[in-house]
């Protein structure tokens, strides 16, 4: 049985906020980037922080252009809380120089208004190294293990607001 994250109303300080983005296309699957930064086949959903001043729908949409080279998305909705995640003890030490244990993440769910050819995961800093859209139904096997109840929670709150809208 999957464990599911509780939503936080607001995360503490041990944890770095950021927001996470579920990019829908017309058929309702989801855009997924292959890291490049892991030996892993790990597959995941855009993310980013959350520059200081800046609120997490501004991020959502920053962050986007900034990973997969496009803003051709509207934003659907987002969580109603925070879905927080801790770094595996051997990663904590070497991601964001041990300052955080975790992170906070705002999750959003975006409507593609593009076309594949919008897309270009050669950007300044490229994170992906190939793309794809996926179900929804394999998310939760496409991330590195640590990340599976945050993708797990994601899609139990989504899905229902997701078929609501005919996706």
């Amino acid at each position: 049985m999957p464990v599911t994250l509780p939503l936080v109303p607001e995360p503490g300080p041990e944890y770095r906020h950021n927001v996470g983005l579920m990019l829908l296309n017309d058929a309702g699957r989801v855009w997924v980037g292959q890291r490049t930064d892991t030996d892993l086949d790990a597959w995941q959903m855009p993310q980013g922080g959350i520059d200081k001043g800046e609120s997490p729908a501004q991020a959502a949409l920053r962050e986007l252009e900034e990973e997969i080279g496009t803003a051709k998305a509207r934003i659907l909705f987002e969580s109603d809380g925070w879905v927080t995640y801790d770094l595996p003890p051997e990663l904590r030490a070497k991601v964001w120089g041990g300052k955080w244990r975790g992170q906070a993440q705002r999750w959003f769910a975006l409507r593609f208004t593009g076309t594949d050819a919008d897309i270009n995961i050669a950007t300044k800093h490229p994170e992906f190294g190939a793309w794809r859209w996926a179900l929804r139904a394999e998310l939760p096997d496409l991330i590195v293990p640590f990340k599976r109840p945050v993708y797990e929670a994601v899609l139990a709150e989504f899905e229902p607001k997701l078929k609501a809208l005919g996706l």
